[in-house]
């Protein structure tokens, strides 16, 4: 059976969650059976595609960090549709919600539902976005949509008019951070970022809306206890902008928390170094950083709403993320508590293990079985 991913995704990310989500799968569907699995993606900037098997992707990298301009992406798109009149893939899995490139007639069309985010928060987003009616027609037309996590499935089908039958979900994998080698020791890299070894609480990711990173700013500011032992260090989403630290002096908290970007090798000495990751994201369609904090003994602290309890299970300690008051008693009570603290290191690196392409691979290869069934 040949299945073809077509370019979407690849010619905007270089590196991110749904493009490594992509090549995590399409990586591993061939070692479940006699399965011919390819790429089109003609003109692409992504880095995950390099590392596939030769042959697979069809296409080259180009190279340009900014991405690839939008005369370029329908040139891609078109080269795209006609490499998949080429090849006569029995599915075309397409890759993000755009109407093109068009599957060849003959092929089934699957998509893959990641959140209903933009439907849910879309104060959060550009007015004017024109994702939500891209995903409602992409999802009409699909023979079969792949949801990430049971709740972003409950969530598609109680925004938009979909068959369940033809709604199957696949859990994702995520990379494990036990691969990657310290660049520095504990007490160093605290110290380059603090001015001394200071312990502190861990945000990975962006910042605004309901990423929910100002809920525990406030319980942070709120809590004596915490200011006086800890720091808080933000990895990813860019460097503070001016109204972010002026909010920060405004909490009176800005000398104790400091951003950082880098390599996932970087990220993975964040998760090592820190005394907490914290989640308090207000929803999410899967949520990775708590499986990739676990993967090294991080203990988490995290939401308990949308689909994050299907990701954490009992291996983390939850809030309600509509009270800064209960995240600031949970990061309270946690980081009083060495035996809670190793508790959860265990029960996270047990957690964590449950989830990996491979099985994200068999779950979407029992959803194309279905689909070619009907």
């Amino acid at each position: 059976m040949r299945i073809c991913f077509d370019s979407q995704i690849f010619g905007v990310q270089a590196y991110g969650g749904i493009s490594r989500y992509f090549a995590g799968v399409a990586a591993e569907l061939p070692r479940l059976g006699e399965l011919d699995i390819r790429i089109a993606a003609p003109l692409h900037i992504n880095a995950y595609l390099e590392q596939l098997p030769a042959g697979m992707v069809l296409g080259r990298r180009v190279a340009n960090p900014r991405g690839i301009s939008l005369l370029r992406r329908l040139a891609g798109a078109a080269l795209c549709e006609r490499t998949q009149r080429r090849l006569a893939p029995a599915i075309v899995h397409k890759t993000y919600y755009h109407a093109f490139p068009r599957a060849p007639a003959q092929a089934k069309v699957a998509v893959t539902v990641y959140d209903l985010i933009q439907e849910r928060f879309p104060q959060d987003f550009p007015p004017g976005n024109f994702i939500p009616k891209m995903k409602r027609l992409a999802v009409q037309k699909a023979d079969h949509i792949f949801c990430i996590s049971e709740h972003t499935k409950r969530d598609l089908l109680a925004t938009y008019p979909v068959d369940e039958s033809r709604v199957s979900v696949t859990l994702l994998g995520f990379d494990s951070m036990q691969g990657l080698s310290e660049t520095a020791n504990p007490v160093e890299f605290r110290r380059r970022l603090f001015g001394g070894d200071r312990p502190y609480l861990l945000f990975v990711g962006r910042r605004p809306g309901y990423k929910n990173f100002w809920g525990m700013i406030n319980a942070f500011a709120a809590s004596p206890w915490l200011r006086e032992h800890f720091g808080v260090l933000c990895f990813g989403g860019g460097k503070f902008g001016v109204d972010e630290l002026a909010r920060l002096q405004e909490l009176g908290v800005a000398d104790a928390v400091r951003q950082l970007g880098g390599s996932d090798a970087v990220l993975a000495d964040c998760y090592r170094h820190a005394a907490v990751f914290v989640f308090p994201s207000l929803y999410e369609g899967f949520g990775i950083p708590p499986l990739e904090a676990m993967s090294v003994a991080c203990p988490v602290v995290a939401s308990n709403t949308s689909s994050i309890p299907e990701v954490v299970g009992d291996a983390a300690a939850s809030f309600d993320p509509a009270s800064d008051e209960a995240l600031r008693e949970t990061l309270e009570r946690l980081l009083n508590s060495d035996d809670e603290r190793m508790e959860l290191k265990q029960r996270g690196l047990a957690r964590c293990a449950r989830f990996s392409w491979r099985r994200c691979a068999a779950e979407t290869l029992k959803g194309y079985h279905a689909m070619l069934r009907r």
